[in-house]
């Protein structure tokens, strides 16, 4: 990449009070895991911007575009609806909102971030493509601009989810998390399970690493872009995240009139900003107009002739995120963490954690707005012709739902609602809003709960055994009833299925043989509209359950069969020699299922291929393993790397643990870590 001279000059100038002091190093292990150790925060976070420059340089640059809303700009037509995404929304205006709010020590240390990731790049630009020069130098408003397009933009709201007819990937927007206290523990230890399930790249990457301080040990992971860690424990305590069941965006009808929209019984117009917006095409480019009208709701998102609908976002003050998540990261018990969340400056996600004390919590976390009395239906659409549904605060810390050390011994979240996070149940869905969250509890949050309540003495093992668990729980509801229907039936071909379902163990594993059928037919199905039995708050690990047309199920069976045969060859084809890991040149079975509707822990999500294979394109991405004892035990598992930028060994050198559903030791020692270094940063 060819960087400009003015370019390197500026960085140079601008840093040259910032540079690290020399006994600031990144210690690299076998896996591309930057190991940080520095003497105070500011050099630490130079480093860390450096290292995820130099581990994922063409992601972060293009990240950082992207949320500028000039990804068209810079690299054409294809990130035209992003673009148009940001600016409908506010983001650049609000990210130099952001930027002038940040304040020291943490302002510092997120100029030394930035500082290290304009350094690294100024001095080795022949490890950036060329494509992405014209982003730099990054700056404090990049920061804030991606922060913005992360949490709010994508994980409150998206553009999938004003897309009614579209298909929408919100299911692979999740996690799992458990924490499981002393009193479950066969070591009498506290242990935390970290888990998230995101697409395997773009801004939902993940970047494991280290950042030491001489009282300070830290380690973890950050989605690429971000300095804040996501996923954390230290010496004390550790904490991870799902996407809660939460609520905190709605969209109000609106009645268009006169130019402007009916409020309170007065015409009130919009107010209006035309963005001019530039399109790369080849050598040149062409420019289009972008009209976004706000309302007193917020932006227009969808218009006709006669209505619109407003998008109303929370948190949208919530500019001192980074100092949130680096004060969580430098607590050292329990009462500390909780402090550390009063201002609620993430916006969403359950938060799970378990402690050295031997304390776990879960709690809903995030803002969720204190919404008007009445019969309105907050998931879809509110009338906007008044001010009475119109809501301007959130719910404080003390009015959330949470859980701490259960009798039960153990808390899990796989994307449903508080109310289910133990049983038996310690918080009651009657005590809050019928807003604040839904009651229903899918088939992987079941198998999630069933794997830790059969287990009264939960060891290390156990538990990262029970992690990479790819059973069925679908399965167990239907497969007897299934079998039993088609047990009569005199076709060669329902026989021959039904061999192949009885020898079946139920699981996606790679060698699983039946499990491709079983998907098959469960894809012709219409759950849950097929189950006998329904889902039944008052018995919420029990149900759905059974057939409700066995004669209809076992004629499916028949198709599925057919189906199996002509693309495979066999009924009993693996698991692993349809879905597949395939990333650069490795191509290797893959294990794990969608969550739902099929009741595996161990997500995967595949996209169809050649050949009548699968790839994965999203589920399962870290993994971490966490025992509170004396010392710290963790294991982890990155599957698509810790690198992104191509070349680079650690695109794939996680993959095939992945495929066996392995972990590798987390170095949290610095022994340790210094018996694993293969490259030295020093500064």
């Amino acid at each position: 990449m060819r960087i400009s001279t003015l370019f390197i000059f500026l960085v140079l100038i601008s840093t040259s009070c910032i540079e690290p002091s020399k006994d600031t190093e990144v210690l690299w292990d076998q896996y591309g895991i930057p190991h940080i150790y520095a003497q105070n925060p500011d050099d630490l976070f130079y480093a860390y911007g450096w290292a995820q420059a130099h581990a994922h340089g063409d992601l972060l640059l293009r990240l950082y575009g992207q949320a500028r809303g000039r990804g068209a700009e810079y690299w054409g037509e294809n990130f035209l609806n992003s673009d148009k995404w940001m600016w409908t929304n506010g983001v650049p205006a609000r990210a130099k909102q952001w930027a002038v709010e940040q304040i020291n020590p943490n302002k510092s240390m997120l100029e030394s971030y930035i500082v290290g990731v304009n350094d690294y790049v100024a001095k080795h630009p022949e490890n950036i493509s060329d494509d992405f020069e014209v982003v730099l130098p990054i700056t404090m408003e990049d920061l804030m601009a991606h922060a913005l397009r992360v949490l709010q933009y994508t994980f409150v709201i998206s553009p999938d989810d004003l897309q009614e007819d579209a298909k929408s990937w919100s299911d692979q927007k999740g996690s799992n998390a458990w924490a499981v206290s002393p009193s479950r523990s066969a070591s009498g230890h506290a242990m935390l399970v970290a888990n998230p399930h995101l697409f395997w790249g773009d801004l939902f990457t993940w970047f494991e690493v280290h950042l030491n301080l001489p009282d300070v040990n830290i380690y973890g992971a950050s989605l690429v872009g971000s300095p804040a860690l996501g996923i954390m424990f230290n010496e004390h305590l550790g904490w991870t995240h799902t996407v809660n069941a939460h609520d905190g965006a709605d969209l109000y009808e609106l009645t268009l009139a006169d130019g402007g929209y009916d409020y309170d019984g007065v015409v009130r117009p919009f107010a209006v900003d035309s963005i001019e917006l530039h399109i790369k095409e080849g050598d040149s480019s062409r420019t289009e107009t972008l009209v976004v009208k706000r309302s007193i709701h917020g932006p227009v998102v969808k218009e006709d002739e006669k209505h619109a609908l407003a998008l109303r976002v929370a948190a949208l003050d919530a500019s001192q995120i980074f100092t949130e998540r680096w004060n969580m990261a430098l607590t050292t018990n329990l009462e500390e963490f909780e402090a550390s969340l009063q201002d609620l400056q993430t916006p969403m996600f359950t938060v799970m954690y378990a402690d050295k004390s031997g304390n776990i919590l879960h709690l809903f976390g995030g803002q969720t707005p204190q919404r008007p009395a009445g019969d309105y239906d907050w998931s879809g659409g509110v009338p906007g012709n008044t001010s009475t549904t119109l809501w301007n605060d959130h719910h404080p810390y003390e009015d959330l739902p949470r859980v701490l050390n259960p009798e039960s011994g153990w808390l899990q979240n796989a994307n449903d609602p508080p109310w289910t996070t133990t049983f038996p149940e310690e918080i009651d869905a009657d005590d809050y809003p019928s807003y604040m969250s839904p009651r229903k509890m899918g088939f992987r949050a079941q198998r999630s709960a069933r794997m830790l309540d059969e287990d009264d003495s939960i060891s290390y093992d156990e538990l990262v055994e029970y992690k990479f668990s790819t059973r069925m729980e679908l399965a167990d509801r239907l497969l007897d009833d299934l079998l039993d229907a088609a047990s009569t039936a005199r076709g060669q071909e329902i026989k021959d299925a039904v061999r192949v379902l009885e020898r079946w163990d139920r699981t996606a594993d790679n060698a699983s043989r039946g499990s491709v059928l079983f998907k098959t037919w469960v894809d012709d199905m219409e759950f849950p509209g097929d189950f006998a039995l329904k889902w039944n708050e008052h018995s919420p690990t029990q149900r759905p359950d059974g057939l409700k047309d066995r004669s209809m199920a076992v004629h499916k069976l028949f198709g599925a069969a057919k189906e199996v045969k002509e693309k495979y060859g066999r009924l009993d084809v693996f698991w692993g020699a349809v879905f597949r890991l395939q990333r650069d040149s490795l191509d290797l079975p893959a294990n794990g299922a969608p969550g739902d509707p099929y009741g595996v822990f161990r997500t995967s999500y595949f996209y169809p291929g050649k050949d009548n294979k699968q790839f994965i394109v999203a589920g399962d991405t870290y993994v971490s393993v966490v025992e509170f004892g004396d010392s710290i035990r963790a294991n982890g598992v990155l599957g698509y790397g810790n690198f992104s930028q191509p070349g680079s060994p650690h695109r794939t050198d996680q993959l095939q643990l992945y495929s066996d559903k392995k972990l590798r030791p987390i170095l949290f020692y610095r022994h340790d870590v210094e018996k694993n270094v293969v490259a030295t940063t020093a500064f």
